[in-house]
């Protein structure tokens, strides 16, 4: 890597060049300019290429990037080329919603376990809109599913004086990366 520190902003607009590159490979396009890329983008050329110049070289003088592996490339570099598994601490109505969104699959995002502390949620839910049912565990279980699941992330939709005993907890289970969501007011 040429540069230690990325600016946030470009990470940004790798997600967005990124989503550009998939809809581009569907339309079956090979090959696209820095001027297009951004323009799809709404941001300059110039951007585009100081954007990848931090990851390395890519495409090729007077032809451009090609698609397919430009588009490989972004997905390597914002770690979308592997699997992520994740889990979802708080099954209200945010973590309900969570559980049904299947364009986490599109990302290589899998929710591998569910956890709540209320019985009722606890006992036999499950969400199958996601391929396999994902069935919802009592937060007691943390570190043995996290352990079993190989969960790298958590995704906590607990109330605000929860969330900081479920980051106790995922700490404890050895999940290192997690965010808070907090349903809008």
């Amino acid at each position: 890597m040429k540069y230690l520190k990325v600016p946030e902003a470009t990470i940004r607009r790798l997600s967005g060049y990124s989503r550009c590159l998939e809809e581009l490979d569907q339309m079956r396009e090979r090959v696209i300019s820095s001027a297009q890329l951004a323009n799809r983008c709404a941001v300059n050329a110039a951007q585009v290429r100081k954007d990848l110049a931090y990851f390395g070289e890519f495409g090729i003088r007077g032809v451009g990037y090609y698609v397919k592996e430009l588009l490989q490339d972004i997905r390597k570099i914002l770690g979308l080329n592997k699997e992520w598994r994740m889990a979802v601490i708080g099954i209200g109505n945010l973590g309900s919603a969570l559980l049904s969104y299947k364009d986490f699959l599109k990302q290589n995002y899998k929710i591998v376990a569910a956890f709540d502390i209320d019985p009722p949620k606890v006992i036999g839910r499950v969400s199958e809109k996601l391929g396999k049912p994902v069935e919802v565990l009592h937060i007691s279980r943390v570190k043995e599913v996290a352990k079993e699941r190989k969960i790298e992330i958590g995704i906590i939709t607990t109330p605000p004086e929860a969330a900081q005993s479920v980051v106790d907890l995922l700490v404890q289970a050895e999940i290192r990366e997690y965010s808070i969501l907090r349903q809008p007011m």
